[in-house]
């Protein structure tokens, strides 16, 4: 985004930690790096990564993107115990700029019920976790968890010691989206007030949205003096979620002559960014989710759509084309060379190279001859489901043969390739969906329970590519697959075996 002039505000994106929280949403290494790639070229400032104490995965996921991601600042959560602490260290030393965000509750709440412990022992707590984080890294956050119900006074003197021992940034967060707008400024206000040490260090806010006000919340606090955001893309996460990184940053954009603010968002990258996470955690964003849903520039009413044609402003804000929206126009066809192809990538904002840049173009090379135009989102949608974050398939997809009536039961026959070895089954049931799935289950055995299907069109047209996401339980563990192809069933079939696979690679010992 280009600045005019105004107060920077910084994006502190915790799509990969908080977000990754959101009930049913489990990302693997591969799409963890796909996404803090995608982030870092968004524009973020800071990308809190993970919170590495909490599984050798996610620590090894954190660690990677620290190495291979530049740009942004790259942070993991820790608690203030020592042990959390030296393993955010360990993930994140190599990163370019890292970050230590170390955390513990102050409000009465969690202090007796949670902690169990007292207003002195919390403060000895984060004042031991910060320094010891300041003694391995330069960059240290300090978050006082639920610190809208916690006592300002209380608040002001944790804040002031923590600055003391080397706070950069302090965090106010709104854990349980209690807050509204006009007491938060409040808030806000009393704490920069109350903390003599405050112009030490960079004052942050992390609003939940729980009642619906995440990201007026942000606001205000920005006009009170905040001046880091801690957002996620879709507004996903705990509960409700968190306050949008899209509608935050839009709104700095679109009333930057009222605010008087700036963020160093490339706003061109938004739309995409708000897709790959939709298309890797399988939560589907709502039509009239504002800045990326679909309906969000569409206009249905006679009077809007009269309006629109004579002078967009009438009735629009903002153009799509400024979130990376474009038309779907026509772009790739039959006989396009792997040259075009890759140009039209670079278009798009995606830089192939080598195997990745094979793979992309056999899959483009596939989907040519089962649809003859080819759009901007169908590009975008083969690379997020088939090239970008894919990680190593045990069980590939060779086959699938259906036979389905209104009056009959279906039957699917099926052909899987494990390991390089063909595996072929059928089953019967009262619908394909089940039959496929069956079918699936005699060659994979694996326990798993399906717990949702849902499908949706990529783009308009009888040819459409169909989006299949499916959630399905592993013993307590909840894996999100996903499918895409112009047949339905494949998609359906895919989406299934998507998920079977995320399951071998977290647990591998299934195979032996």
């Amino acid at each position: 985004m280009s600045g005019d002039g105004g107060q920077r505000i910084y994006i502190f994106d915790t799509t990969l930690r908080d977000g990754e929280q959101s009930p049913g949403v489990n990302l693997n290494m591969e799409e963890k790096l796909a996404i803090a790639q995608q982030l870092a070229r968004l524009g973020v400032d800071v990308i809190e990564a993970g919170f590495p104490i909490s599984s050798e995965g996610d620590f090894k996921a954190v660690q990677r993107i620290a190495r291979e991601v530049k740009g942004p600042v790259i942070a993991g959560l820790a608690r203030t115990s020592e042990k959390d602490i030296r393993a955010v260290y360990e993930a994140v030393k190599e990163a370019e700029r890292p970050r230590i965000h170390t955390f513990i509750a102050t409000s009465e709440i969690h202090m007796r019920h949670k902690l169990q412990k007292t207003r002195e022992e919390v403060k000895q707590m984060a004042v031991a976790g910060v320094k010891l984080a300041k003694s391995l890294v330069d960059d240290v956050e300090f978050s006082a968890e639920d610190a809208f119900r916690s006592e300002i006074p209380f608040l002001c003197e944790v804040f002031t010691q923590v600055i003391e021992a080397g706070a950069t940034v302090i965090n106010i967060p709104d854990t349980v989206g209690y807050a509204t707008p006009w007491e938060f400024g409040e808030f806000i206000k009393a704490i920069r007030e109350g903390v003599p040490n405050i112009s030490q260090a960079v004052v942050s806010v992390h609003c939940h949205n729980d009642l619906g006000m995440a990201v007026a919340n942000s606001l205000v606090a920005v006009l009170n003096g905040a001046r880091q955001l801690e957002v996620a893309v879709n507004g996903i996460g705990e509960r409700a979620g968190n306050a949008s990184l899209e509608e935050l940053v839009m709104a700095f954009y679109t009333r930057r002559n009222y605010l008087g603010y700036e963020t160093g968002i490339n706003t061109q990258e938004i739309y995409r960014t708000s897709r790959m996470v939709s298309t890797y955690t399988g939560m589907t964003i709502q039509p009239n989710k504002a800045i990326v849903g679909k309906n969000a520039f569409a206009h249905e009413a006679g009077i809007h759509q009269d309006g629109v044609l004579k002078e967009r402003s009438t009735y629009e804000i903002m153009n799509p084309e400024m979130v990376g929206i474009g038309s779907n126009k026509l772009v790739m066809g039959k006989h396009s060379g792997r040259h075009a192809f890759k140009v039209q990538l670079e278009e798009l904002g995606y830089s192939l190279e080598g195997e990745a840049l094979d793979k992309a173009f056999t899959e483009f090379k596939l989907l040519t001859d089962r649809k003859k135009e080819i759009l901007d989102e169908d590009l975008i949608m083969l690379l997020d489901s088939h090239v970008l974050g894919s990680g190593e398939e045990v069980y590939l997809l060779e086959n699938l043969q259906l036979t389905s009536g209104t009056n009959i039961s279906s039957m699917a026959t099926i052909s899987i390739k494990i390991n390089g070895e063909e595996v072929k089954e059928a089953a019967c049931a009262d619908g394909p969906v089940e039959a496929t799935y069956k079918a699936i289950e005699k060659v994979v055995n694996l326990p798993v329970k399906l717990e949702s299907y849902s499908i949706s069109a990529v783009t308009g047209g009888t040819d459409a590519q169909g989006e299949v996401v499916v959630r399905v339980f592993w013993g307590e563990h909840l894996f999100v697959g996903r499918g895409l192809s112009v047949d339905i069933m494949e998609a359906s079939a895919r989406a299934y075996l998507n998920a079977l696979n995320k399951i071998v690679r977290a647990f591998p010992n299934l195979l032996q």
